[in-house]
């Protein structure tokens, strides 16, 4: 069976390629497109009036599945963070995500192992194992390898098998309790803070120990200028560094806390003004080259509480575009750029056959409306979770249709 999606803007990352035309589905691949492909033996045709079309959302970090709210996202690859119930940290474990999700044919789930065994810093995990069963990469999650020499040993265990190591930015010892970012609103609120430095200064270490293994290493979640400058001159160096960010950073900083808002506790901790435009200048510049929603659903029994105890973490899937979008419609940021960063590059770095619309690829890919306005309603989420800082915020772009191994998946009512 095959299916064409006409009228459509066609924006491909991987080519650059920005054009109306239609492509065309054959099965669970792309046959092609362009202007003037064959569409003479298609049996449904699906005009896109004209949205854009693109490849499907890889999302690099999320913390929970999800399926439905991805989907609604745009998003058709998910990459499982190994702070699960069970820990990632097997490839017996890895094996078993893998399995449900091929059998679930509904969203690609790859999962991230452990980088040290429990998550604890102190001995390297079986990543060759669990890279050989399906892992395509390897992270403590929120928790950064503090010991350099376990950091060295693993980049250097992981250079052979040219794995990525996912590494949380935030100096450990700096970051002890804190639980806010260190300026004056934490300060006027009586917070345990940490400053940026504590970023910066955890780059810099494991730059150099990836620039002495020749290892690859990314960096989760930058939210600093200092962190940005960091990741800026270790690239410089020519070092095999890359990193991420999550699109709450670039569209709130600490003010969100105010009145101890713990609905915008998350970690690292949402930063100042002016390390929120760092970060959209440099998503712009390519110096942060993944968005990642950090999707992290929580029940309000664990984020109605004081803020010391409150949970860390937002849900973000259904809102990743639109807020990723918000820049790029203050003209701050370019559409392929942004776009590259939710689907080429993170493909790219980890090795999935996805991220792109070239003639053969897996037909995963998404229809959207940039311009679309809508309201974000917590209440209307179709995530098991309403933990969101941008209830009522009003915002513009939104998912038409997400189309997953050639079958859609999610249409917008």
């Amino acid at each position: 069976m095959k299916t064409s999606y006409t009228n459509a803007r066609i924006i491909d990352p991987a080519t650059n390629h920005d054009a109306i035309g239609t492509l065309v589905v054959s099965g669970n691949l792309i046959e092609g497109y362009g202007a003037d492909i064959d569409t003479s033996d298609v049996s449904e045709t699906i005009d896109c009036g004209g949205k854009i079309l693109c490849p499907g959302f890889i999302d690099m970090r999320a913390h929970a599945v999800d399926a439905a709210s991805a989907l609604a996202g745009g998003i058709t690859t998910i990459i499982l963070q190994p702070d699960q119930t069970t820990t990632i940290d097997t490839d017996a474990v890895v094996e078993r995500i893998r399995h449900r999700s091929v059998d679930s044919q509904i969203v690609s789930v790859y999962p991230m192992g452990t980088a040290t065994q429990g998550m604890k810093g102190r001995q390297i995990a079986e990543i060759g194992q669990m890279q050989q069963s399906g892992a395509v990469g390897f992270t403590d999650c929120n928790h950064a390898v503090a010991d350099a020499q376990v950091m060295r040993r693993l980049l250097e265990y992981a250079n052979h098998f040219e794995a990525l190591i996912v590494q949380y930015a935030e100096n450990a010892e700096l970051g002890v309790d804190a639980i806010a970012h260190e300026g004056e609103i934490a300060t006027r609120l009586g917070l345990a803070s940490v400053p940026s430095a504590a970023e910066a200064m955890q780059i810099d270490r494991d730059a150099r120990l990836a620039e002495l293994t020749g290892a690859r290493l990314h960096f989760a979640l930058i939210s600093s200028k200092d962190g940005v400058e960091a990741i800026r001159a270790a690239k410089a160096r020519g070092i095999r560094v890359t990193c991420s960010t999550a699109p709450h950073y670039l569209h709130l900083n600490d003010n969100a806390i105010e009145g101890y808002r713990t609905f915008a506790k998350v970690r690292p901790p949402l930063r100042s003004e002016e390390d929120r435009l760092a970060l959209i200048e440099a998503v712009a510049d390519g110096t942060i080259d993944t968005l990642v929603s950090d999707h992290s659903p929580k029940s309000a029994d664990v984020k109605r509480l004081p803020f010391a105890q409150a949970a860390s973490g937002i849900v973000g899937f259904e809102t990743m575009l639109a807020l990723s979008l918000a820049p790029v419609h203050a003209g701050k940021i370019s559409l392929m750029t942004m776009l590259r960063a939710l689907t080429t590059n993170p493909a790219q770095l980890l090795g999935l056959p996805t991220g792109t619309l070239a003639a053969g690829s897996f037909a995963d890919f998404v229809v959207f409306d940039p311009n679309k306005p809508w309201r974000i309603d917590a209440d209307a989420l179709i995530s098991s979770a309403k933990n969101t800082p941008f209830d009522t915020l009003p915002v513009q772009g939104q998912v038409w249709r997400t189309i997953a191994d050639g079958v859609s998946v999610y249409e917008k009512a």
